[in-house]
């Protein structure tokens, strides 16, 4: 028989929250229904397979992927009070494994005294092999329901076996019109919120606080409550007011996480895309979240040499010069150089043609291994070295015909004649395509013609 709603009155085990003034706006207003979650529909909306199974108390072990503040410690929480559990939290952070143990041990005895624990682990995918694996036999037995918490990838931060054993959930970024949503809600609510402060503030400041949260519903609770503290008792929060609270505001950015690799690879993309407009929007984006104008700076040089290459080569001394300039001025004047190059490396022609022709002939070097270099190529500084025909049939390519020995082979007897270079008809590129066409052409039969006179 499916299982009630809970009603407000007997939400105080769910939360376990002493509702002084002391407690943090958002903690007091955590939602204490699933009805009250905000932004994540697709997983707990009416009808969805999550909420039925919830609200049945039938839950299962999970992962839950997505962003900070999107209600990720929420849902583990409603699920142990829907499913009648005991709810235990353990940090990766804060805990290390003789504390996952200890918490393993006194669920396995809560589980033989009939009652079932949801293991709530934040940041998850900081724990390594070890730790996480001694969730696993746990997990089997059905000592505990396993709700990870991660903002990073599952797939590369967890094990496949604890992945095997979980469903995996993604949750979104609530959107703006949805924290407003929250913010009206703590704004009316006088038993948990800061409906008896008699606050006043606008809906278009209410709209920059949801803006400036960045997905994060924690986040704008807590930009809620500095403004209300600002304001005092029945005051107004006025753009004056917001502009204090928010000074400091930065956007969603991890360094070293999968934000982080998300958008350094947004940038690369819309650079090698021709996108001006794009590149420059997620360079800034990750100035504004505190990424390393240096690294920026490194990983443009590398796009210069990798996705412009000889289209046009005058881009990588450009990028160099936007480094060096980065380097000599430092924030945030410097960070207009980087600017620029992001700006003319996107503009500019591409080509990976040098990359390809890099690529291949590393390729052949590990299958060919240690080739021989032709005796015609080799330095004969010794009388023996001679002797032994060390340099013999070298050809000056100065003395010959137009200034290149067009029968002489540059590649190991093995291998032959080889092309790795292919030239695009693109930039500066077009004009090293016609020649090297005409030079390969003329070569090729210049060699068939002097073996087929040997």
């Amino acid at each position: 028989m499916p299982r009630s709603r809970p009603s407000r009155a007997d939400t105080g085990d769910l939360l376990q929250v002493d509702r002084s003034a002391m407690r943090p706006l958002a903690e007091r207003m955590r939602p204490v229904r699933l009805d009250e979650m905000v932004g994540q529909r697709r997983l707990v909306a009416e009808g969805t397979a999550l909420r039925t199974a919830v609200e049945a108390g039938k839950i299962h072990s999970m992962v839950l992927w997505g962003p900070p503040g999107c209600g990720k410690t929420t849902l583990a929480l409603l699920l142990a009070h829907y499913a009648d559990a005991e709810f235990k939290a353990i940090s990766a952070v804060l805990s290390g494994l003789p504390e996952v143990r200890q918490v393993l041990a006194e669920a396995a005895h809560r589980f033989d005294g009939g009652r079932r624990t949801v293991l709530f682990v934040d940041e998850v995918h900081r724990f390594n092999k070890t730790q996480q694996d001694a969730f696993l036999p746990h997990i089997e037995r059905g000592t505990i329901v396993f709700v990870g918490a991660t903002t990073e990838n599952p797939s590369f931060e967890l094990n496949s076996a604890l992945l095997s054993r979980c469903r995996v959930h993604v949750m979104e970024a609530v959107s703006p019109d949805d924290i407003v949503e929250t913010l009206r809600r703590a704004l009316a609510d006088a038993e948990r919120g800061l409906g008896d402060r008699g606050l006043r503030i606008g809906d278009d400041l209410l709209g920059m606080i949801a803006v400036a949260a960045d997905g994060d519903v924690r986040r704008a609770l807590t930009l809620l409550e500095i403004a209300a503290e600002l304001a005092g008792e029945g005051g107004e929060v006025t753009a004056g007011t917001l502009e204090q609270v928010l000074a400091d505001r930065t956007r969603r950015f991890d360094k070293g996480g999968e934000q982080f690799y998300d958008q350094i690879s947004a940038l690369h993309k819309c650079v090698r895309s021709s996108n001006p407009d794009a590149a420059l929007y997620w360079l800034t984006r990750m100035l504004d979240g505190g990424c390393d104008p240096g690294y920026l700076a490194r990983r443009m040089t590398r796009m210069a040499v990798e996705d412009v290459g000889l289209a046009d080569p005058r881009a990588l001394q450009m990028s160099i010069d936007a480094w060096d300039t980065y380097d000599r001025l430092g924030s945030p004047e410097g960070e207009l150089a980087l600017a620029q190059l992001v700006i003319y490396l996107a503009s500019t022609a591409k080509s990976n043609a040098g990359y390809m022709a890099f690529k291949q002939a590393k390729r052949d070097v590990r299958e060919y291994g240690t080739q021989e270099v032709p005796m015609h190529f080799r330095n004969a500084p010794t009388k023996l070295m001679k002797e032994l025909g060390y340099g013999s049939g070298y050809q000056y390519d100065h003395d010959a015909d137009d200034g290149i020995a067009l029968d002489q082979s540059g590649f190991p007897d093995a291998m032959g004649e080889r092309v790795y270079y292919a030239p695009v008809a693109r930039g500066l590129e077009l004009k090293l395509k016609d020649k090297l066409d005409q030079l390969r052409a003329a070569r090729a039969d210049a060699i068939a013609r002097s073996k087929a006179g040997d």
